[in-house]
């Protein structure tokens, strides 16, 4: 392939077969000669210029259409010099263009000359000219190159039909207004393996620092309760990962008040007698595991606990090490166990460097992820060609949370179940959207809001996100606090047993997932439960759905329907369409046939 043929496959983003296949034709012309004119639509005519007039707005002109055997008009409008000297009398061409019937002859609209006749024009919409795509799909795509990537040979026919497509199939493509079904299977199943396949060759994997086969019967059995299945069953997943030669990656993904802390600690004895560390987020959580360690952890286990305060403590005489991103300033002894909590919320490098510090050569830690913002299903699965991914579905105990749509009309009686609550010994969170008045936002901010519920309640607090004693706050809240004004800053880890009522103001500028999330924070520990989204619009049907539902999972599937899934290739998975054919709340059994496809694909490719 010459250099300049690599620099339009570029531009296209082509990196092989399948990505070419993939540059879908937008539509289809059928220069066929024929007989009889057709009103409104795309005719050919084999015509000969028998006259023309020429006005600055536009350019008429004779034809005799030989394929018709009669004279029609044509006319163009802002026509150049460069038509004036083709349509001269005696001049004959193929030309194309739509046939109108008007004042009892036919005439065709800006007519275009072609070089070919009795073909099919497949038209793309790329940055390259027509003609450039045409000329790289007939000289690189085959059937043989797109099986050589891994498609089955039926689907590889189905795509190339629609690059070189025969009259019966353009046909088809205006009967059905697109693609046939059979087409668009086609094109689902190629996006989606074309997608794994790069995924999983982004997979690296390295030897472990050591095999990790502490025993888990003292910790489970000194427990004061029985742990769930899912629980259970994903301790089992991370037993064999890290007993393994190879280290581990693992993404642990649990909802909201999943227990997933006892599968941080149940991995904690699993690496014994070995060190284990964990970076969580902010001090908060990090305390509150730290906390839970102690609580549960056999007593010869030394924990430690880092933050911005300890900097020069010794962390080698401790066998579980717990902070926040402090340890990325620290001295870190060896340890092949790395765990990180809410990982959404460090940045790729930072969960790299946490790594890089403990790794010893070519060895690696095992490295465990913990979330608690569930995502659905079809996208962990295309999430595990990078990374092994568990998922803790069941809950502890049932959540009991009524959630509700209310309006400005609705807020005397919340005042009244906030007072009542509070009065209870129950406390209470109000989100608000902004810190500061806006004159684009019609909500009150945290600063307009405040005065109204310092002066008609006691025990109110106040913080958010750019708050430097925003940590302070809310411990002192967790403690005596009744009512806390805040921003999304709550929306992860922090646990407050007494919550049992959130108001989210202007639900409708967040995602279902930050809703859920925030919900997340009531009733953690089976206590009745309220959440109120307070909204001065008239409410989505995602909103009223959101209602429906505590599923952390169903959120998910939700929240992909109404927002669609980002990227995962590119690291982007907040927002934004990822796929243009494959669907991943529609399509999970063609995911399953590719993922099947691709393992047996890949299992017969020669060794390196």
């Amino acid at each position: 392939m010459n250099r300049e043929d690599k620099e339009r496959l570029d531009r296209l983003g082509v990196q092989n077969s399948i990505d070419l296949a993939l540059i879908v034709p937008r539509s289809y012309e059928l220069l066929y000669l024929k007989e009889r004119p057709q009103e409104g639509a795309l005719n050919v005519i084999d015509a000969e210029v028998t006259g023309s007039s020429y006005h600055p707005k536009y350019l008429k002109f004779t034809l005799f259409a030989h394929n018709f055997n009669q004279n029609i008009n044509a006319i163009i409008f802002h026509p150049t010099p460069y038509h004036r000297g083709k349509f001269q009398s005696g001049k004959r061409y193929y030309l194309k263009g739509k046939m109108e019937y008007k004042f009892n002859t036919w005439q065709m609209v800006q007519p275009q000359i072609i070089e070919e006749i009795n073909t099919i024009e497949v038209k793309y919409k790329t940055p390259l000219q027509n003609r450039s795509v045409k000329r790289l799909i007939a000289e690189l795509l085959t059937q043989e190159s797109l099986m050589k990537e891994g498609l089955d040979q039926k689907r590889a026919a189905l795509l190339l039909r629609m690059h070189r497509p025969d009259p019966s199939f353009v046909e088809a493509f205006f009967a059905h207004e697109g693609f046939d079904p059979e087409t668009i299977e086609a094109l689902k199943y190629a996006e989606i393996f074309n997608h794994l396949k790069k995924l999983s060759s982004k997979r690296l994997d390295f030897p472990a620092m050591a095999q990790l086969k502490g025993d888990l019967k003292a910790f489970t059995d000194a427990l004061p309760f029985t742990l769930t299945g899912d629980q259970q069953k994903v301790i089992a997943e991370i037993q064999k990962d890290l007993a393994g030669e190879t280290a581990a990656k693992r993404l642990i993904m649990g909802d909201v008040g999943c227990g997933k802390t006892m599968v941080i600690l149940a991995s904690v004895m699993i690496a014994r007698p070995e060190r284990a560390i964990l970076m969580a987020p902010t001090t908060v959580l990090a305390a509150q595991i730290y906390e839970e360690a102690k609580k549960f952890l056999p007593k010869e286990v030394k924990i430690g606990f880092v933050t911005h305060e300890n900097r020069k403590e010794d962390l080698s005489k401790y066998d579980f090490i717990i902070g926040t991103h402090a340890l990325l300033y620290r001295e870190i002894p060896e340890a092949p166990l790395v765990m990180i909590d809410e990982q959404h919320r460090f940045g790729t490098k930072q969960r790299a460097q946490i790594k890089a510090m403990v790794s010893e050569g070519e060895k690696h830690p095992h490295f465990l992820q913990f979330s608690a913002t569930p995502i659905p299903r079809t996208l962990s699965m295309i999430q595990s060609q990078i990374i092994d991914v568990s998922r803790i579905e069941e809950l502890p105990y049932p959540k009991d949370i009524d959630t509700k749509i209310i309006t400005p009309k609705d807020f005397k009686a919340l005042s009244e179940h906030i007072r009542k609550e509070g009065e209870a010994g129950r406390q209470v969170i109000v989100v608000y959207p902004l810190v500061s008045e806006s004159e684009t936002i019609d909500y009150q901010s945290i600063d307009e809001a405040r005065a109204y519920w310092e002066k008609n309640f006691d025990g109110v607090f106040v913080t958010h996100g750019k708050d430097k004693e925003k940590e302070d706050i809310l411990e002192t809240f967790a403690k005596e606090g009744k009512i806390l004004l805040a921003t999304t800053l709550i929306e992860v880890g922090i646990s407050l047993p007494k919550l049992s009522t959130i108001v989210i103001v202007a639900p409708e500028r967040m995602g279902l997932a930050t809703l859920h999330q925030l919900r997340g924070r009531v009733s953690r520990n089976g206590l009745k439960g309220y959440c109120y989204l307070f909204t001065k619009t008239k409410p989505a049907q995602r909103l009223r759905e959101f209602c429906k539902t505590l599923d952390g999972f169903k959120i998910a599937e939700l929240d992909l329907k109404y927002r669609q899934g980002g990227d995962l290739l590119k690291g982007d998975a907040q927002s934004g369409k990822s796929f243009e054919w494959f669907d991943p709340l529609e399509d999970e059994a063609i995911l399953h046939e590719a993922q099947q496809r691709l393992k047996e694909y890949r299992s017969a490719l020669p060794l390196s």
